[in-house]
């Protein structure tokens, strides 16, 4: 029991540990390095962190909800999706077909060296945050449909 209890403590404590969010800079699809703090830090904006995969599934669902969904709730909320790939350096390359194929109306970013993904201690994707003011106020983990709809009014909730 007190094990238990005790793994609860530190499990409880890691989730909250990390509420700033991490000075990393990845590239975008151009090769240009992208600071997180400094490139998306407009005051009160919300961002929405997105980590996916080529590879994965129900990443590539998230983001299509999102996208279809996105022009009308920025009518509510003011909001950016910046979508972080973190596909390595034998699936990278297949990042900038897919997202041209899509039409995905995001930022997207190539975190391949996964420098902000183990920054997160992200360990399975689809995984979701929402930062203002440079402050992690949100993580969802993993992706359901209807999930985006959960998410959309986190984001109201948050503005």
């Amino acid at each position: 029991m007190k094990l238990f209890i005790v793994s609860l403590f530190f499990i409880g404590f890691n989730l909250n540990a990390q509420t700033n969010l991490p000075d990393v800079s990845i590239s975008n699809l151009e090769g240009k390095k992208i600071s997180l703090k400094t490139d998306f830090s407009e005051k009160d904006k919300l961002y929405v962190y997105s980590f996916w995969a080529t590879w994965c599934t129900p990443c590539i669902n998230e983001l299509d909800e999102i996208n279809d969904l996105q022009k009308t709730w920025k009518k509510e909320v003011n909001f950016d999706v910046i979508a972080v790939s973190i596909d390595d350096s034998r699936t990278q390359k297949r990042v900038k077909p897919l997202t041209n194929g899509k039409e995905w109306e995001f930022i997207i970013l190539l975190d391949s060296n996964q420098d902000l993904k183990r920054a997160l201690t992200i360990v399975n994707v689809p995984y979701t945050i929402v930062v203002k003011n440079n402050m992690i106020v949100h993580v969802q983990n993993g992706y359901v449909p209807g999930n985006e709809l959960e998410l959309f009014e986190k984001l109201k909730s948050l503005k």
